[in-house]
């Protein structure tokens, strides 16, 4: 728990996720025997380097934030969006303005109730949000040491709901990296020696179009991946489960089904939780996942590769929450599957 928190609680937004990443590699340093890191901040925790057969099991590193995109004479921050963010929760909220010398504290300001024309009221959109620092000028911002291109981070930080919901900005994808790391520990306190080197990988800039799974798969080249991100636990109000599917927070790890998804390493993940006892959801996805599993599958002329999802609330706000039973069936799900490849499977359909 407490590298969970550590780890959540630090601001890794997309493009900067290098100090998430060190706290990462540091809680891994007694569990691997070796890393690698790329350009751009992804970092892999290896078991066996040497082994010719590879098993990549990988999260994402990056939360979604806001950039400075303009600044106005009257000291009001304007943005556009680094991955998702959703305006219509920006009003109101805290943030921190990263800049070379630190947080710059601002919030994002909004026209008190009272003044608002009711007849044609106005809702928040990424072109009529601002960030208010407390400055009056342009000038005064910029002393501050805030800049266009400056990243905006929100600093809501770790809770623990009704003894058994996690909640926090970041479970997307940060819960990832927390499980994939947890599975990994499992594998070296048991004293498992597995047949393959085991590649547990923490990927950048999976918020703005897979591009860190992308690189770092051809740096890996795997012969299996296993994914794990979040899905929408669909119960909430104003979720329509005839388009979304029916996925409870608390039922279990989410298997998917999509074009993506090789059909015989999907079928070794439910034969495992079942023989297991671990439960599990199914979700049908479309033409694409939507996470780094697509990155995966279509490299390197093609990788067997299962997505594992953490059923989420409200993703994508500063509340995101996930059940801890869940959280805890994931790791065992990857573990126990983990254990069930013996190395050198080609999960071919044509044996």
């Amino acid at each position: 728990m407490s590298f969970l928190k550590k780890y959540l609680n630090n601001a890794a937004p997309t493009g900067h996720e290098w100090e998430g990443q060190k706290i990462w590699m540091n809680y891994l340093k007694p569990y691997a025997d070796t890393f690698i890191t790329d350009p751009y901040g992804s970092a892999v925790a290896i078991l066996n380097p040497d082994a010719k057969y590879k098993v990549v099991i990988e999260g994402h590193a990056d939360e979604i934030s806001w950039y400075v995109n303009y600044i106005s004479d009257k000291g009001l921050v304007y943005v556009v969006r680094n991955g998702g963010s959703d305006h219509q929760i920006a009003p109101s909220k805290l943030v921190n303005i990263h800049t070379e010398t630190g947080f710059v504290k601002g919030v994002f300001g909004w026209p008190a109730i009272h003044t608002r024309d009711k007849g044609r009221e106005q809702t928040p959109k990424p072109d009529n949000i601002f960030i208010d620092c407390g400055c009056q000028t342009k000038g005064e911002v910029e002393k501050l040491g805030v800049h266009v291109g400056c990243v905006i981070t929100y600093p809501d930080e770790f809770h623990v709901l009704n003894k058994s919901n996690f909640v926090c900005r970041a479970l997307d994808n940060r819960m990832g990296g927390f499980m994939i790391a947890e599975v990994l520990r499992l594998l070296h306190e048991n004293n498992k020696k597995l047949p393959f080197g085991l590649y547990v990988t923490n990927s950048v800039q999976e918020e703005v179009g897979l591009r860190g799974a992308e690189m770092i798969t051809q740096t890996i080249k795997p012969d299996v991946a296993i994914i794990t991100d979040v899905t929408h636990d669909t119960t909430t109000p104003m979720i329509d489960q005839k388009k979304e599917g029916t996925v409870r927070n608390g039922d279990g790890p989410v298997i998917a089904y999509a074009p993506a998804v090789q059909q015989r390493l999907r079928d070794l993940i439910t034969n495992t939780a079942e023989n297991n006892n671990i439960p599990y959801q199914r979700s049908a996805l479309s033409r694409a996942t939507g996470t780094d599993t697509d990155a995966f599958a279509y490299s390197n002329g093609g990788v067997p590769s299962a997505l594992i999802s953490l059923p989420l609330r409200y993703m994508h706000t500063t509340v995101e929450m996930a059940h801890r039973d869940d959280v805890e069936n994931v790791i065992k799900l990857i573990y126990e599957t983990v254990l069930n490849i013996k190395g050198g499977e080609t999960f071919s359909y044509f044996d």
